[in-house]
């Protein structure tokens, strides 16, 4: 079938939600990580500027504070390295910003600066898939130092504050590995467990990307954490049970499978007939099919597991699943092999990143327009502090026109609703400069406990901290502040959403087409193994993650292609036939592999 024959007539402009933005959802199982964190983290500069008398200076401290507020969902090896770009990136940024305004006056010089900067981290931040905050927290602290008093002498005293407070943050983040190794191994496997519960109680195209996407995110972790101890033995046996019922689910889903037929990377056909190539060599066959779907865990199962997996004691030990011999797993020599190239994989990531054709330069282009124009129009209607206007633009930038239009509605109510709270605790803060240290304490605290479920009910809270930080350096009119902040947010968030609905990003349609052919790839090379008439259980493994990980893109890219305006008709029938193919053939290899029973059935897989 052509392709052409298998697109669907889409409008180019789709209807944007109004209510849905809005709602909010439940909290995250790790809010109080980064909360506690950055308290931590800004607690103990702020106090000993107190200590010294020179609470002026702490927008420097406060930029390598708010390092804290990442890689808490890293295992700590990759957490660490994590955490220390993001110090460096934090002082590259302040020192760009630092010198500008050591050299220039001029506001829009200055503006011009801060909207590249929030274009070049937002590209950085998306290539190397930093997670939240994202690139944010980078635009908000460098677009205010631009518009700080600077004397050139004044710099390297000012970076070196940052550096070290950077410092505290990374020893805040990484130090809990003290105490528990493997914490952020034992989330991400409970989440993993949970997710494969929720779909084996209600199989759908919804839950089942969701645990698709969760045992990918386990596995992910388990590879990145370094060196195998027992616990991480018992949490990749844990997962492999999540893949089990998540592939029994999938083959219920479609039970007459017989052959599983794919594209190869040329073009070709391959088929494996899973009677005669994969019933007499598979570990699991027809003979004791229900002993091998009584050791598959149930949903209750699962969710007691991840009960006990997320709590502090010790992980849950299961039955074997069938077929997870020690040697089955291959995770060791996949984790050798990503030491050997992690590092030229992260600057690969970032060349592609910069490279013409890139589906990130687009979002590069509405961050660097939108802030700047948000920056320009506020300096035109006389408002003291335009870098507002910059970052408000510059938070709205998601992966399309749609989720953007989400976050703006979301920056807007937040903001609005947070410049009320400011004006009801700005007396309190006034008090004392203690009574100030504490404000933003407990707004940092109540920014990252709220944020999780929704922005907007997270930027109540940061909306006041970030005002009252500049009573750091001197009290300024109350009413002056809130008008600007509110002026600023309007700007910000009218032109910054007219910029991205103005630039086109036509790239996210070729990036789902790339993610099409690299899901056939997958499935194909997963194929190959199967059909193998002695699989490595290593390579079966490989090929099972690999595929799981290029399913998991496929859906991330045609959620984004779907959502972005101007486009090419999306190809959605393909993309419902890729991603129910890939899932057939992943609980083929569970199957061959001894996973799971086969069907009862013969028919595609």
């Amino acid at each position: 079938m052509s392709d052409s024959s298998i697109r669907t007539r889409q409008p180019s402009v789709r209807r944007l939600p109004l209510v849905g933005p809005l709602r909010l959802t439940r909290p995250s199982d790790m809010w109080f990580k980064p909360a506690l964190s950055v308290v931590v983290a800004s607690a103990v500069p702020n106090l000993a500027l107190f200590a010294f008398g020179r609470l002026d200076l702490v927008m420097y401290t406060m930029a390598g504070s708010l390092c804290a507020l990442y890689g808490h969902s890293l295992p700590y090896a990759r957490r660490a390295r994590t955490v220390a770009g993001v110090v460096v990136g934090m002082l590259v940024g302040m020192a760009i910003s630092l010198v500008t305004a050591a050299l220039t006056d001029s506001t829009a010089v200055l503006i011009a600066v801060g909207a590249l900067l929030a274009a070049g981290q937002k590209v950085l931040c998306d290539a190397t898939r930093i997670g939240p905050p994202g690139p944010v927290i980078f635009t908000f602290v460098t677009s205010a130092a631009l518009f700080a008093p600077q004397h050139l002498g004044q710099v390297p005293g000012h970076l070196a504050l940052t550096a070290a407070t950077g410092a505290v943050s990374w020893l805040v983040t990484v130090g809990p590995a003290l105490l528990r190794r493997e914490g952020p191994e034992r989330r991400a496997t409970a989440r993993a467990l949970a997710a494969a519960a929720a779909y084996a109680d209600d199989p759908g195209h919804r839950t089942r990307h969701a645990a698709a996407a969760a045992v990918h995110t386990a596995w992910q972790t388990l590879l990145a954490a370094g060196r195998p101890t027992p616990v991480r033995r018992e949490l990749e046996r844990l997962v492999v049970h999540a893949e089990a019922a998540l592939a029994r689910g999938a083959l219920g889903a479609h039970p007459g499978v017989h052959a599983c037929r794919v594209g190869d990377a040329d073009g070709h056909a391959l088929t494996a007939d899973r009677d005669s190539e994969l019933g007499s060599t598979a570990v699991g066959t027809r003979t004791g099919d229900h002993d091998l779907e009584a050791r598959v865990a149930g949903p209750d199962r699962l969710r007691a597991w991840a009960r006990q997996t997320r709590a502090r004691g010790p992980v849950p030990t299961p039955p074997p699943a069938p077929g997870t011999a020690e040697e089955l797993f291959g995770i060791d020599a996949e984790r050798a092999a990503r030491r050997t190239v992690g590092r030229r994989t992260a600057r690969r990531a970032v060349l592609r990143a910069l490279a013409p054709g890139s589906p990130l330069l687009p979002i590069a282009a509405r961050a660097l327009i939108g802030c700047a124009l948000a920056g320009y129009v506020s300096m035109a209607v006389g408002v003291g502090r335009p870098y507002w206007a910059i970052v408000t633009a510059a938070s709205l930038y998601q992966a399309n026109v749609t989720l953007s239009w989400n976050r703006a509605l979301q920056r807007t109510l937040g903001n609005l609703l947070g410049v009320l709270v400011f004006a009801a605790v700005l007396p309190v803060s006034r008090t004392s400069s203690l009574a100030l240290i504490g404000c933003c304490l407990f707004f940092n605290f109540a920014a990252e406990a709220l944020i999780t479920r929704n922005y907007w009910l997270g930027s109540i809270a940061v909306t006041p901290m970030a005002l009252l930080v500049l009573e750091f350096g001197g009290t300024h009119p109350a009413g002056e502040l809130i008008g600007d902040r509110v002026l600023d947010t309007v700007i910000g968030a009218a032109v910054g959403i007219l910029a991205a609905m103005a630039v086109t990003n036509r790239r996210a349609t070729g990036r789902l087409e790339r993610a099409l052919a690299a899901t056939d790839r997958a499935r194909a090379h997963a194929v190959q193994a199967i059909a193998a008439p002695v699989p490595a259980p290593a390579a079966l493994d490989a090929a099972r993650r690999r595929l799981t990980g290029s399913l998991v893109e496929l859906r991330e890219a045609g959620d984004t292609a779907a959502g972005e305006w101007w486009q090419r008709a999306l190809p959605e029938e393909h993309i419902l036939a890729a991603e129910q193919a890939g899932h057939r053939t992943l609980a083929a290899t569970a199957t061959r592999q001894g996973l799971i029973a086969p069907a009862p059935e013969n028919g595609a897989v």
